[in-house]
């Protein structure tokens, strides 16, 4: 007597079933991989934002006057 479950063949079929999860998702997790730095994309990476575009931003919301935002313009 093999055994009962698939004649002895029990174990490998449940081997053989966590491996072919672990093939795909490692497929899987490759080709993310390889668009996110094909793309530069990355989570959570911040960029620093061009020092102009925040002078405008502080002139726009009135946390700097005119004359401060030209002399910043101008120092840039």
């Amino acid at each position: 007597m093999m055994g009962y479950w698939f004649a002895g063949m029990g174990w490998w079929m449940a081997l053989a079933g966590i491996m072919f999860v672990l093939f795909w998702g490692g497929i899987i997790w490759l080709v993310v991989w390889g668009v996110t730095k094909a793309t530069g994309h990355r989570a959570g990476c911040t960029t620093i934002e061009n020092p102009l575009k925040i002078a405008k931003r502080r002139y726009a919301q009135s946390e700097i006057t005119r004359e401060q935002f030209e002399q910043i313009k101008k120092d840039l």
